[in-house]
């Protein structure tokens, strides 16, 4: 064991050190330090080594492990634990039912048609973090279709040009509703309802009595996002490019946090540890690579979605910023006491979501090479937000990840799917749908409580 462990108890009154035991790690030659404490209440009594538990559960081994499992399944923190069982269920029902559920070209239009809701569900995120709720969004991406539409096809303005307008406008949109929340005080449902309203009448104003304008799809951003447009032009070795980029950064990552973490002389993840994480998501990564080749190869859609997930996560776990979003979801006066901007953090999120309705936009306008009076309507804003509930985003904030956001869609993709195989009505994935959503929040809502019995609420 290489971690160096320098313990001091918390009780009050402030314990009298008595002692320091120093062990030389055989293994790696490092020297791990232990400071012994006497209790309090009886000074003559022998020191007593207080060990950090994280350090426990790794000298234990397989045992340890299952121990902190055990605990933490105890004391509400499921973390993504549902949501993969219940793929797990959903998957095997459906592949039950139809063995082509399971095939190659099935499984590679779940990856597609994924990625236009996903988008607006990672902007989500950031917004139910704060415990807030954004109903604008579906008519934001419509919006901003539109609006590229118009100036790419009616106006001929440069697509990718007209793209970065339409992204703009969403990031503004979005840093207005958030204006109105922070700084004026108005509920964010209201204000977003609002927007849900005014920005669909404003998208069905410029598309006039037509109602669609035809995107040509030959070239640029919308051929881009295009089900006909893949990594590598279908190349095989695409799709494993991708896998190897995916582990190495794993890896590079995993190493570089242990690295820091040795430095700082707080407990760390051993290389062991590390290299089975990593062999795990290599297994998935290289099959997924896989499977997507037997089809057609990796769609340039989903490749975008990807990347976004990747970076938004840095942005959440490793930055300032993204400590600060949770902090404000986590107690709103306490990050204030601690000299956080919250309402900077509040617009700001809020803008972000409103750029992620905009992308998801011009993601829904690749799809079908046009802007219509149905982008961003129906079950759109829906989906989004239950695509991000589903995958673990608490509706209390404070809590989640960006991750949830795929597998949310994962989910609600695969019931869209399984039921069109199936050929069931809309109505019932309507039904299904909500049940999921609904198991969701309240599987949040116990494990939430159970953290607080366990005094980690």
């Amino acid at each position: 064991m290489s971690d160096t462990s320098k313990t001091v108890k918390s009780d009050s009154p402030e314990p009298e050190k008595s002692g320091t035991a120093t062990k030389v790690d055989k293994t790696e030659g490092v020297v791990e330090t232990q400071e012994t404490v006497a209790p309090a209440d009886d000074p003559t009594a022998a020191p007593v080594a207080v060990v950090d538990p994280r350090l426990l559960v790794r000298e234990e081994g397989l045992k340890g492990y299952l121990t902190e499992f055990k605990r933490k399944v105890k004391g509400g923190e499921l973390g993504s634990l549902p949501v993969v069982i219940g793929l797990i269920v959903i998957w095997t029902i459906f592949q039950t039912q139809n063995d082509r559920f399971l095939s190659a070209d099935n499984l590679s239009n779940i990856s597609y048609f994924l990625s236009a809701t996903g988008m607006l569900a990672i902007g989500l995120v950031f917004v139910l973090l704060l415990g807030e709720i954004d109903l604008s969004v579906g008519s934001v991406s419509g919006l901003s279709s539109t609006l590229f539409a118009v100036f790419a096809v009616n106006h001929g303005m440069n697509p990718w040009l007209a793209l970065v307008l339409a992204v703009l406008t969403g990031v503004a949109i979005g840093s207005l509703q958030g204006w109105f929340f922070a700084k004026v005080g108005v509920p964010a449902f209201v204000v977003t309802l609002a927007g849900f309203l005014g920005w669909n009448g404003l998208m069905l104003w410029l598309l006039g009595d037509s109602g669609t304008i035809n995107i040509p799809s030959e070239s640029g951003p919308v051929h881009l996002l295009g089900q006909s447009s893949f990594f590598m032009d279908q190349a095989i070795i695409g799709a494993y490019l991708l896998a190897g980029l995916a582990v190495v950064l794993s890896l590079v990552g995993n190493f570089n946090e242990q690295r820091r973490r040795k430095a700082a002389g707080v407990p760390f993840r051993p290389t062991s540890e590390i290299l089975l994480r990593v062999g795990a998501l290599a297994v998935a990564a290289f099959v997924s690579a896989a499977v997507l080749n037997d089809a057609a190869g990796v769609s340039n859609a989903l490749v975008i979605f990807l990347a976004a997930l990747v970076i938004v996560d840095f942005v959440l776990r490793r930055t300032t910023y993204g400590r600060q979003v949770f902090a404000v979801g986590g107690g709103i006066e306490a990050a204030r006491r601690a000299g956080i901007n919250v309402p900077m953090v509040r617009i700001t999120v809020f803008a972000i979501s409103g750029g992620f309705a905009a992308i998801g936009g011009m993601f829904f306008a690749g799809q079908t090479a046009s802007a219509t009076l149905s982008a961003g309507g129906g079950n759109t804003l829906m989906l989004a937000i239950a695509a991000a509930v589903i995958g673990g985003t608490s509706l209390f904030g404070g809590r989640g990840s960006v991750w949830s956001a795929l597998l949310g869609m994962l989910v609600i993709q695969s019931i869209q799917t399984g039921l069109d195989l199936l050929n069931m009505n809309t109505s019932i994935q309507y039904m299904i749908t909500g049940g999921v959503l609904l198991g969701a929040v309240v599987i949040d809502s116990v494990s939430r409580k159970s953290q607080k019995a366990a005094g980690r609420g």
